[in-house]
C-alpha cells in the first residue's frame, strides 16, 4: 500500500492546531515511503529495531529527528546513541544508566521518555509507579549527565472499550503532571507520549502532546520487510 499522502496531510493539520508532535511510524516501510513523508515536511520518525534504524539513518537526509520507540535492549544502545533524537520505551533505571554511558561515549546528552505500564496486558513493558518513584528518589540520578528525562509514556490496552482506554490514558497523565513539578538539570518533563493509530484521537482528548502513527498513514506493516 502506497503512502496515504491525504491522510497524513489531514492528521498533520489536525496536530499541528493542537501543537501535537506527530511520529510518523516507519518501521518495517521503505527508505522510498519515508522520502514521500520527509518531501511533505515530515521529520519525526519512528522505528523499532537498531539495525533497520541505523541503516535508515545512513541513507537518508540528516536533519531527520529519529525515535526509537521499540523496546531497546542493554547492548544495542551503542549503535544508535550517537544520533537519535528521544528514546521512547525507557523501562529500567538500569537502561538509563547505560543510555547514559553511552551518551558519554558519544559527547551527547540523549533525550529519554520513561515508559510506563498503563495496560491491562501483561505482556506490554514498562515500569509501574513504585519502579517510577525509585527512579525519581533515586540519588544516582543526578550522576546521570548525558541523559534527559523529558517525559513519560505508555500504550493503552488493545480494546474497542473506549473508556478502558481512557481511564489508562487519565493515569499517566495524572502522574505526568505529578512528575513534572520535579525540574533539574537531567529531568524536565514536558512530553506525554500517548496514542497510536487506533486511539490517538482519544489521547489527545487526555493530554497527550506526542503521537505515534503508522498505519494510517504508511498501511499495514510488512512482517516480512
Amino acid at each position: 500500500m502506497a503512502v496515504n499522502k491525504e491522510t497524513y496531510k489531514k492528521i498533520k493539520e489536525e496536530l499541528q492546531l493542537n501543537d501535537i508532535t506527530l511520529i510518523a511510524v516507519s518501521k518495517s516501510k521503505p527508505i522510498e515511503d519515508i522520502k514521500v513523508l520527509y518531501d511533505l515536511g515530515q521529520r519525526d520518525f519512528g522505528e523499532n529495531y537498531v539495525q533497520e534504524l541505523a541503516d535508515k539513518y545512513e541513507a537518508l537526509p540528516k536533519d531527520i529527528q529519529w525515535h526509537f520507540i521499540g523496546h531497546l535492549q542493554s547492548n544495542k544502545g551503542k549503535f544508535i546513541a550517537p544520533f537519535v533524537s528521544l528514546i521512547h520505551g525507557v523501562d529500567s533505571f538500569k537502561l538509563l544508566k547505560e543510555i547514559n554511558k553511552q551518551g558519554e561515549k558519544s559527547k551527547r546528552i540523549i533525550n529519554c521518555l520513561l515508559q510506563i505500564h498503563i495496560a491491562e496486558e501483561e505482556t506490554k513493558f514498562g515500569l509501574n509507579e513504585d519502579e517510577l518513584d525509585d527512579i525519581f528518589g533515586s540519588t544516582e540520578l543526578k550522576d546521570l549527565k548525558s541523559i534527559k528525562i523529558c517525559g513519560l509514556m505508555g500504550m493503552a490496552s488493545f480494546t474497542e472499550n473506549e473508556e478502558t482506554i481512557r481511564n489508562e490514558f487519565r493515569y499517566l497523565k495524572t502522574l505526568f503532571h505529578s512528575y513534572s513539578r520535579l525540574k533539574t538539570n537531567n529531568c524536565q518533563l514536558t512530553t506525554l507520549s500517548m496514542g497510536m493509530s487506533a486511539d490517538y484521537k482519544l489521547a489527545i482528548e487526555e493530554g497527550s502532546n506526542m503521537v505515534r502513527i503508522g498505519s494510517l498513514i504508511f498501511g499495514e506493516r510488512n512482517y516480512n520487510a
